[in-house]
């Protein structure tokens, strides 16, 4: 089973208490901030269920949805078809996603790209998001920091339970690695008997530090332009949970080296 397959139908009942609002309000800035003109197409890598896809479709972009998970695309698809939303969501990997044109900006949020723990895997999507930006576009991506995964998150269980749903999560955090691991029981009710059916997930996130960002995005070509404390304009500090980095393209050299 692909990570969040299974957790895919109960997604956004756990995630409720998650600040969507918030966190399109704050790209919104960034946007603003970052880009000079009005951006006209943006895509957002890992956009799951969509919960922000469709709030900055419904603040007026043109929006493309891109995630792994066919389960969590159908939710965001039949989220969008109850709204009224056109969004174009496209089931591909993001080490080797691929679009129709380019766009103005590619964003990619809350920490998906910690699931890529392959250094070189980083500079693939890099790449790509090179490749696809318009001239002078932006990418804006967050990750969860070694400070969470150690500190916060650290080796711990914990879970939430609802009418016809519940979880168990576990968390493990290997410092040499620099690996965090989470390990999910999903529990739902079965909609024509009293019992629970059960899957199980294994998610995987590495901790990448902002000097090991900055090498690999000069590496594929894009521009590192700022990196903040997430959900404020401050710089990183050293408890920093969640940090968000804002990059350029800046001329394609790199990958027009490769060709």
């Amino acid at each position: 089973m692909d990570i969040y397959d299974g957790f895919a139908s109960v997604y956004d009942l756990f995630m409720g208490d998650v600040d969507y609002d918030g966190w399109c309000g704050y790209i919104i800035k960034l946007i603003k901030k970052h880009y000079e003109k009005k951006p006209e197409l943006l895509a957002e890598l890992g956009c799951g269920t969509g919960n922000i896809t469709e709030r900055l479709a419904e603040k007026g972009f043109d929006m493309i949805g891109i995630d792994i998970s066919e389960r969590m695309l159908s939710v965001a698809k039949e989220k969008a078809d109850a709204a009224g939303k056109s969004i174009l969501y496209l089931c591909q990997d993001m080490t080797e996603f691929e679009l129709y044109g380019t766009v103005d900006i590619i964003l990619c949020l809350c920490d998906s790209l910690n699931y890529i723990t392959e250094y070189d895997d980083i500079i693939k999507v890099f790449k790509l998001v090179n490749n696809y930006l318009e001239p002078g576009g932006i990418f804006i991506f967050d990750l969860n920091t070694e400070y969470k995964f150690k500190e916060v998150y650290g080796c711990s269980s914990y879970g939430s339970a609802e009418d016809n749903a519940a979880y168990v999560w576990q968390n493990f955090y290997d410092e040499d690695e620099k690996i965090n691991e989470y390990y999910v029981d999903i529990f739902t009710k079965d909609k024509n008997s009293d019992k629970y059916s059960r899957s199980s997930e294994c998610h995987y996130e590495r901790a990448y530090s902002i000097d090991e960002i900055k090498a690999a995005l000069s590496e594929s070509g894009l521009t590192f332009e700022k990196a903040y404390d997430a959900f404020t304009f401050d710089s990183p500090k050293p408890e920093s949970e969640r940090i968000c980095i804002v990059a350029r393209e800046h001329g394609k050299s790199v990958l027009e080296e490769q060709k």
